[in-house]
């Protein structure tokens, strides 16, 4: 049809005031043929029935191949077009409004193969004076420019330039709508927050440029890791933000987190040199953890603080007896100060033990810490937080001196291990202090052995040799920590001097397993050391069967519970008063993994009452239970261990006021060194029990009704001291 023809029909409906038809035509001609605008028409059933031919070349589509398509099946709009014509376009044709000015590209396949084309589209509902609907009429123009500007701009305020990651604007608004859209549908969604450990490090050594390159690596890491499964965002710096719908499942949340931390962990190249970062995870979920966007995101926050004092390069669950992390750091961070100033700190040493006699060789120094109020504070909580201040020199270089000093008073075939971490590694003057620990102690160089771990490759290259060079000649020994658990160890084995490796604990904990491969490795490791002349010290033996697999894979020297738990100077003393220092091992002849000993009160429901009882091991697969008389064996029970928490249990053993209890589905790792259910009662179920629709802070089940038959056992009261 030609646009004569299109608009002499139309004119027979509608009066023309012009003076000759040919005269009007000519003029429609002149201004399609302008490509300032272009004409369409469909008919009554949305068919498109004309467009002016100049339309279809900048489309690059024969107009036949449009003619007589279905306007809504022709043309699509931009998902992500932020004015939401998407919504509207479709609506607009069923309903036979006017379009005003929707974009839209054609979506015929053929046309999606070059530039996208965009055009905007203006029509009217043709409708006669009975209200009959005939079609509309239309004009459209290319758009393309201005809209590839405008989708430009648009991503540019969504998307964090550096990385191509959604920015913190973008994932408020996404997180915003998808709760609200979650708490309709009782939908869950998780939300991990993460942040770059010894991120700043390497923009102090290696420059800002080397930072920006590393955050790029990071992001591409990221979305390696997360897929389709979350959205990505930086929120600035080196903080990242996931979010995942629909996962609430602990054990699933775990792996993903424990898979960040792994590979994001890995070294990075940079130019000619390696950067070394770790990074730490919190995680919140919705709706248990907080309903609102701002409950989630805070909790997520708190949990990530609890991940970073406990020692970096692990992830945590949020949970209601989480304080502001942030203002305990730093009055821990004061505590610390002044107990470093009050001489509070202590210096235990582990011994480590010759398996061939039993004889100690060597012995690690660990800080102790006792404060009057918060007691005792582990090394994984205050040591990070050291590091993060100007803290870490003076400290470390106090437990230099009085390692050295100490050591003064042992045998002279025992060594002293110092850790030393990277940021004293790397500081200015480092091996001044360490030659000043000698001088004043009068120690033998070769009696100091220097614990390091591989983040002191971190940076300059040419200044960690220095520092190694210089170390050798003042003759200190060197010794590499937590060997195997890194992904680069072998390169720094090339020009590093070290005389020690240490097997990190982590394939001690499993080498006793068939399914793992945990005693391979500790015997790789072994050879390894040997053939390039080194040391080997495997940490963390407890058991005799772990003793004896590292005997059997030609270990020599070990450190662990089985010899001795860190012991004060005092005690080390009065064990070497003999003129010998030997121990015999002593421990389980089993390692049992992740049994946990603890006393705390739980609920314990079986049919509709509810008792109380006390929890004293926890393990993955079961529990022991004091607090119930008369409950039989094959007992099926739930255990309220919490904070929405239920684990199904069935009693494997009865004596007395004692159950011994198996899982019906196994827990997970809460990634503080505890145990977590995978799932918890969901607030959506506790409110349709009667209460109100909250995150479940410090709440468990849903309330019981009162039951009308009497208690199948006993409950009786079970104090801290009992068996």
């Amino acid at each position: 049809m030609s646009v004569r023809s299109l608009f002499s029909r139309a004119s027979v409906e509608t009066p023309v005031s012009l003076t000759s038809d040919g005269l009007r035509h000519a003029i429609l001609d002149d201004f399609e043929a302008t490509g300032i605008n272009w004409i369409w028409a469909s008919d009554a059933d949305g068919v498109l029935s004309y467009l002016s031919p100049a339309a279809a070349e900048a489309l690059d589509m024969p107009l036949a191949s449009l003619l007589g398509q279905p306007i809504s099946a022709l043309f699509e709009t931009d998902p992500d077009d932020p004015d939401g014509s998407v919504r509207t376009f479709n609506f607009q044709l069923k309903a036979k409004n006017r379009i005003g000015d929707v974009v839209v590209r054609c979506a015929l396949p053929e046309a999606r193969t070059g530039r996208p084309v965009w055009l905007s589209l203006s029509g009217h509902p043709k409708i006669d004076s009975t209200g009959r609907f005939h079609g509309y009429r239309g004009a459209a123009k290319d758009v393309s420019v201005e809209y590839q500007r405008k989708i430009e701009d648009s991503r540019l305020a969504e998307y964090d330039s550096l990385t191509g990651l959604y920015n913190r604007h973008r994932m408020s608004r996404r997180l915003e709508s998808l709760l609200a859209a979650y708490k309709s549908a009782k939908r869950s969604c998780a939300l991990m927050m993460l942040d770059l450990d010894r991120f700043k490090q390497v923009n102090d050594t290696m420059g800002h440029p080397a930072g920006d390159a590393l955050l790029q690596q990071v992001a591409e890491r990221l979305r390696n890791i997360i897929g389709d499964r979350g959205e990505i965002g930086r929120l600035g710096g080196d903080e990242f933000q996931v979010i995942l719908p629909d996962i609430d499942d602990r054990g699933k949340l775990g792996e993903i987190a424990e898979k960040v931390i792994q590979i994001v962990s890995q070294p990075y190249p940079i130019d000619d040199k390696r950067a070394i970062i770790g990074t730490s995870v919190g995680v919140a979920i919705a709706p248990y953890d907080g309903i609102e966007p701002d409950e989630l995101v805070r909790a997520s926050d708190l949990a990530l603080y609890a991940a970073k004092n406990g020692g970096r390069g692990q992830f945590r669950f949020y949970s209601a007896d989480l304080k502001d992390e942030e203002e305990e750091r730093q009055l821990l961070l004061d505590d610390l100060r002044e107990a470093l100033a009050q001489e509070e700190l202590q210096l235990h040493y582990q011994p480590v033990v010759r398996i061939a006699d039993n004889m100690v060789v060597g012995m690690e120094a660990l800080m102790r810490w006792e404060h009057e109020e918060r007691g005792f504070v582990p090394p994984g909580t205050f040591i990070p937080v050291a590091e993060e201040s100007s803290l870490i020199g003076p400290l470390g270089e106090w437990a230099l001196h009085r390692a050295c000093t100490d050591a003064m008073e042992w045998p002279g075939t025992v060594r002293v291990a110092v850790n030393v971490s990277a940021r004293q590694f790397t500081a200015n003057g480092f091996v001044d202090v360490v030659e000043g620990a000698l001088q004043a102690s009068g120690i033998d160089p070769d009696r100091l052995e220097l614990e390091l771990t591989e983040s002191v490759f971190m940076g300059d290259s040419e200044a960690t040799d220095a520092t190694f060079a210089a170390l050798k000649k003042l003759g200190v020994r060197l010794a590499l920590d937590d060997f195997g658990t890194g992904y680069s160890s072998l390169s720094y084995l090339r020009s590093a001097p070290f005389d020690k490796l240490k097997v990190d604990k982590s394939f001690v904990d499993t080498c006793t397993q068939k399914d793992q491969n945990s005693a391979k490795i500790i015997t790789a490791i072994i050879g390894l050391s040997k053939a390039l002349g080194m040391e080997t010290t495997v940490e963390g033996v407890e058991a005799f069967d772990q003793l004896a697999v590292v005997r059997e894979r030609g270990g020599e020297l070990v450190q662990g519970w089985i010899y001795s738990k860190a012991l004060p100077q005092p005690v080390v003393l009065a064990n070497i008063s003999s003129g010998e220092f030997r121990i015999e091992p002593s421990g389980p002849d089993k390692h049992r993994q992740d049994r946990r000993s603890m006393f705390r009160r739980i609920g314990v429901i079986h049919g509709d009452h509810r008792y109380d009882a006390v929890i004293r091991d926890l393990s993955k697969n079961g529990a022991f239970i004091e607090g119930l008389v008369g409950v039989p064996k094959g007992t099926a029970l739930v255990l309220d261990l919490g904070g929405g928490q239920l684990a199904v249990c069935e009693v494997a053993r009865s004596e007395g006021a004692q159950i011994g209890v198996e899982f019906e589905q196994a827990l997970v790792s809460d990634g503080a060194g505890g145990l977590c259910t995978r799932h918890r009662v969901s607030p959506y179920a506790l409110a349709a029990a009667g209460m109100p629709l909250t995150s479940l802070g410090h709440g468990g089940a849903p309330p019981m009704q009162q039951s009308s038959s009497p208690p199948l056992f006993m409950q009786v009261q079970v104090g801290t001291g009992g068996g």
